[in-house]
């Protein structure tokens, strides 16, 4: 069974730092694509990070590009979102997504990946 669990999330003032952890269980992720989506309330879940493989380059949202970075421990099957510069509007629910087909092209859609974990809360506070 697969599983998909993040960490790290919570509560800090605007400009503080957060890191995000996604351990995967159940099979290896290392030639499939993974991401980091998020939701807010009211809001569409939307992308924020990704990577086709594990040893491959990060693909990001514009409004994160140069605060977040992707990476990813193919090794050990995990993935990791350090974000950096955090601001109000950074707040949601963080969701770590992995597809079950080998990596191509990076996957923006949330509809495309099949392994989603249980999400946790980024709180940044103004």
């Amino acid at each position: 069974q697969v599983q998909l669990v993040e960490s790290g999330g919570g509560l800090v003032q605007a400009g503080g730092s957060l890191r995000l952890s996604c351990a995967a269980s159940g099979r290896t992720f290392s030639r499939n694509s993974m991401a980091w989506f998020r939701q807010a309330p009211g809001k569409e879940r939307e992308f924020v990070a990704g990577m086709i493989r594990s040893d491959g380059q990060g693909f990001y949202l514009n409004s994160v590009k140069g605060r977040f970075t992707i990476s990813r421990d193919g090794l050990n099957n995990m993935m990791y979102l350090q974000m950096n510069s955090l601001k109000p509007e950074d707040t949601a629910v963080y969701y770590c997504a992995a597809d079950s087909h080998l990596g191509s092209a990076i996957i923006t859609i949330p509809d495309e990946y099949e392994y989603w974990g249980q999400g946790t809360q980024v709180t940044v506070s103004s």
